[in-house]
C-alpha cells in the first residue's frame, strides 16, 4: 500500500466504530459529566463532522461520557405523525398531535425512537447540537427531532416552561456552520446580527424547555474558507471545550438577542 493510500484509508476510518470506542472507553466512568451530541449532517468528512469528532475527542479526554445521535445515520423520522402514539388515541374523532403525545407520554405509550432520545437527554448534563444553518434555522431532520422529542410532559408543561422548564438542570449549546461570512451576520450586514436567528432556536425552543444556554459556537462560511481557516475553526472549538464547564450561561432574555 502506498503512503497516500494509507493516509486515505486512515482519514476514512469508520465513524461508527470511532463513536463506539468512545462510548465503551467511558461506559463505566462515573466521575465525568455526560454529554449528548445531536448531530445533523450527511457527510462525516464535512467540517460539521470534524467539529463533532473533535468535540468527542476533547470531552472524552476530560473523562466525560459521550453519546452521539447521528440523525442522518439513524435515519431519524422527522415527521410528527399518529405513529408517534402507540395504541388508541385519547380522542379518536379528532387528532391533535400535541394533546395526543402529551397523553401518550403520561401513559408511557410514545414510539420507541422518541423515548430512546428522551432517555439520552434525561441522562445528559450538556446537549450539543451540531448542524449547518439552513434558511436561518435547523435542518428539517433536527427540527423534527425537537418537535418529537421535546414534547409536553417530558420537556415542559403549562405551567412549567422557560425558567421552570423540566430540563432546567441541563446545559445546551448550538455549534453551527453558516454559508455567509461573519461580516454578513452583523447589525449592519445584509443578514442582520446572528443573534436574531438564534432567538427562535435558543430561546423559543431550548430555553422554553428550561435549558440553560451557553453561548453558541458559530463557524462562519467554511465552504469558502481556506484549509488553514477551516483547521482554525476546528481548533478554536476544541480549545473552547477545554474550559466549557467553567462557562456561565447567557442571559437568555430579549436584550441579549435584540439589544436594549
Amino acid at each position: 500500500m502506498t503512503k497516500a493510500a494509507s493516509q486515505k484509508k486512515s482519514s476514512s476510518w469508520n465513524f461508527d466504530k470511532e463513536e463506539l470506542f468512545f462510548k465503551r472507553h467511558h461506559l463505566f466512568s462515573d466521575t465525568g459529566k455526560k454529554v449528548l451530541i445531536v448531530y445533523a449532517h450527511q457527510e462525516p468528512r464535512s467540517i460539521n463532522g470534524s467539529l463533532k469528532k473533535v468535540a468527542m475527542e476533547e470531552l472524552s479526554r476530560q473523562g466525560c461520557t459521550i453519546t452521539v445521535s447521528d440523525l442522518y445515520a439513524m435515519d431519524f423520522e422527522p415527521r410528527a405523525t399518529k405513529k408517534d402514539v402507540i395504541g388508541a388515541p385519547s380522542n379518536p374523532e379528532f387528532f391533535n398531535y400535541g394533546v395526543e403525545v402529551y397523553e401518550a407520554f403520561k401513559k408511557r405509550s410514545l414510539a420507541s425512537d422518541i423515548t430512546d432520545e428522551q432517555k439520552k437527554v434525561q441522562e445528559a448534563d450538556l446537549v450539543i447540537f451540531q448542524f449547518p444553518l439552513y434558511w436561518f434555522g435547523m435542518p428539517a431532520i433536527l427540527k423534527g427531532w425537537m418537535d418529537r422529542v421535546l414534547c409536553q410532559g417530558f420537556a415542559f408543561d403549562i405551567p412549567g416552561f422557560y425558567d421552570s422548564g423540566f430540563l432546567k438542570s441541563k446545559l445546551a449549546l448550538l455549534s453551527l456552520t453558516t454559508g455567509g461570512t461573519a461580516e454578513m451576520y452583523t447589525r449592519t450586514g445584509v443578514s442582520g446580527d446572528f443573534r436574531y436567528f438564534l432567538w427562535p432556536l435558543q430561546h423559543g425552543a431550548l430555553h422554553f424547555c428550561g435549558f440553560k444556554i451557553l453561548a453558541p459556537q458559530i463557524s462562519f462560511a467554511p465552504e469558502i474558507a481556506s484549509e488553514e481557516e477551516r483547521k482554525a475553526m476546528v481548533a478554536s472549538w476544541a480549545q473552547r471545550l477545554k474550559t466549557i464547564w467553567e462557562e456561565e450561561p447567557i442571559d437568555c432574555t430579549p436584550p441579549w438577542y435584540f439589544g436594549q
